[in-house]
């Protein structure tokens, strides 16, 4: 598992891809939160929150997440390189992990920097001691959370295709409908005997955000993680 883990980060950052990955989500969120002028600025909403920034990331996720992980199956697929990797003294689950924690790692090195906000709007608040900490420290929880659900539904759409732009696709509408497909459903039902958006990703990341870490919320992403990452092994070992 370590040495697959070991070979899909060398793979990210050996070529362009992982840096690419990296700036290009911190450029964006630096410019929507920071230079672009609309309700996600945070110096234009004269309150020194994280709230724009946990709004967009999940969004982004959604795009950014598919686009890493949509060549983790579909190469080895398109190469023929997924039966040598089967030959190999290593178990399905231990290349399934591998990948996935790599692909996860490479996210959790995109956030690490973004936690530089949090010292920026310390220092515009005219009180500091009146942030909210707590949510924003179960916010950064709830992305990591989120970010291994998308990743694990990412995986799986790699294993459908040997065409990277197609698992990306896939990747990208899975992981909409995941995160507020169950969401727009409740909405248009406005049904009072069924909360459908418990069923979403998008109802459980807003519960972590409010800074309390609810045992059904962690419960219901790992999960999800679980579910896609089994049906991803359950296709991969059926992959001739």
């Amino acid at each position: 598992m370590l040495a697959i883990l070991k070979k899909e980060l060398n793979l990210f950052f050996a070529t362009p891809i992982g840096y690419l990955v990296i700036a290009i989500f911190l450029l964006i969120n630096g410019l929507f939160l920071w230079v672009f002028k609309g309700d996600f600025n945070i110096l234009d909403a004269n309150f020194a929150d994280l709230n724009s920034f946990f709004f967009i990331a999940p969004w982004f996720f959604i795009f950014m997440i598919p686009a890493i992980t949509m060549r983790t199956f579909s190469d080895e697929i398109r190469l023929g390189t997924i039966e040598i990797i089967k030959t190999k003294p290593i178990t399905s689950w231990d290349i399934i992990i591998g990948k996935y924690l790599g692909s996860l790692l490479l996210i959790i090195i995109a956030l690490i920097p973004t936690m530089t906000y949090i010292y920026t709007i310390g220092q515009l608040a005219g009180t500091p001691e009146n942030i909210d900490y707590g949510s924003i420290i179960g916010s950064y929880f709830g992305l990591l959370f989120l970010a291994s659900a998308i990743t694990a539904i990412g995986m799986f759409t790699s294993t459908l295709s040997n065409n990277q732009i197609v698992a990306f696709i896939m990747g990208l509408a899975l992981s909409f409908f995941m995160f507020y497909g169950f969401e727009a459903i409740d909405e248009l039902i406005n049904s009072e005997s069924y909360d459908i958006k418990i069923l979403g990703l998008y109802a459980h990341f807003i519960n972590i955000g409010r800074g309390v870490i609810d045992t059904k919320d962690l419960l219901y992403f790992v999960s999800v993680t679980f579910f896609f990452l089994f049906i991803t092994k359950t296709n991969f070992d059926h992959k001739q």
